[in-house]
């Protein structure tokens, strides 16, 4: 009779088991075509909502048919105490990995709702995911019967000598966290540093930050760099700016007629061009009496940095065209050559109009 009833458990606990297994099995397919409807939608927090079930729905099925199995078959108190304490700790590990993983997606939502789309700020998501899984580790211990305080102070200690051996590497964090925090570049923005680099942010880890330059390729510099060198960056305090482009005409030139002829092109072309602000006025400021030229400065505006080249190619075509078609003349660098009638051997230069 006691081997029956013990076979009976142990078929008991099977048949428990498996259905705890398909249980699983359907909850995983719910889920996951949960998650797939859900991403279909604009709201981002029903994606996380989803996804967080769909990694529960599995492990968390298959934990709770194991205790229910441990409970019907026939084995001591204290074994059964073990078999719980585990089972809860796996448990929480498995809770601790799946809010870890929520967690970073909502400081993901968070900071690409903020920054734009360009954003792909990794370091606050990295930092909310160890937090979350140590938070969870210590809870883990705390329900194997292991008393946290021996351990918390260990990692006090054991910190202080990570922190000194590792002080460039924290270094580069907490100039990163800082950064981010100070808002004086954010994934996007197009920065220069005055060592030369330059090209639009992509990402700021915990260690460094990388940047795309104009042709396209990847430069990592360390987050501590931006803490102690100047930096540019021209999508600050707006993403449109000025762009200025230097033109000249010779001197005999009507002025009025070359600003006129200017503004008129250069509000063709922030009009039509892709890039230019199109309600923007377009300024012409004469600045320098040259060798055989006037000098001048012409100032448009444009939505972003790397937008200047398309306008500055359209608006020099167009302008050499124009100038073509109103006779206005660009000059060809000069100089004049006087012959020394006593000493024809010798030969002298002077700047034009110089007698």
């Amino acid at each position: 009779m006691p081997d029956s009833l013990e076979w009976g458990s142990v078929i008991a606990a099977a048949v428990i088991m498996a259905v705890a297994v398909v249980v699983a099995i359907v909850l995983r397919m719910l889920s996951g075509r949960l998650t797939r409807r859900a991403g279909d939608t604009r709201w981002a927090w029903d994606d996380l909502v989803a996804r967080l079930l769909h990694d529960l729905a599995l492990p968390l099925a298959v934990l709770g048919g194991a205790w229910l199995a441990a409970n019907v078959l026939h084995i001591t108190p204290r074994t059964l105490d073990i078999t719980g304490r585990v089972l809860t700790a796996v448990t929480v590990l498995v809770v601790a990995l799946a809010l870890a993983r929520m967690c970073a997606g909502v400081v993901a939502s968070i900071a690409l709702g903020r920054q734009g789309t360009a954003a792909n700020v990794t370091i606050f998501a990295n930092i909310t995911r160890v937090v979350v899984l140590g938070v969870g580790m210590l809870v883990m211990l705390q329900t194997l019967g292991v008393s946290i305080t021996p351990v918390l102070g260990a990692l006090g200690v054991g910190g202080l000598a990570v922190a000194l051996a590792l002080q460039d590497t924290l270094a580069n964090l907490f100039a990163g966290v800082h950064v981010l925090a100070s808002k004086t570049i954010e994934p996007g923005d197009y920065i220069r540093l005055s060592s030369g680099q330059e090209g639009y942010v992509v990402d700021i880890n915990w260690r460094n930050t990388s940047i795309r330059t104009l042709s396209d390729n990847i430069e990592v510099i360390p987050n501590q760099r931006f803490s102690d060198t100047i930096l540019t960056n021209y999508h600050r305090p707006a993403q449109d700016m000025s762009l200025i482009i230097g033109c000249s005409v010779a001197y005999g030139s009507d002025l009025e007629q070359v600003e006129k002829v200017v503004v008129e092109v250069g509000q063709e072309v922030m009009a039509e061009v892709e890039g230019g602000v199109k309600d923007a006025e377009t300024l012409v400021r004469f600045h320098t009496f040259g060798d055989s030229r006037i000098a001048f400065n012409v100032i448009l505006r444009i939505d972003e940095f790397g937008e200047q080249f398309r306008i500055k190619h359209e608006f020099v075509k167009r302008l050499h065209r124009r100038f073509r078609a109103e006779g206005i003349e660009i000059p060809f660098p000069m100089r004049r050559v006087l012959l020394d009638t006593d000493h024809p051997g010798d030969l002298l230069t002077a700047p034009p109009g110089q007698p």
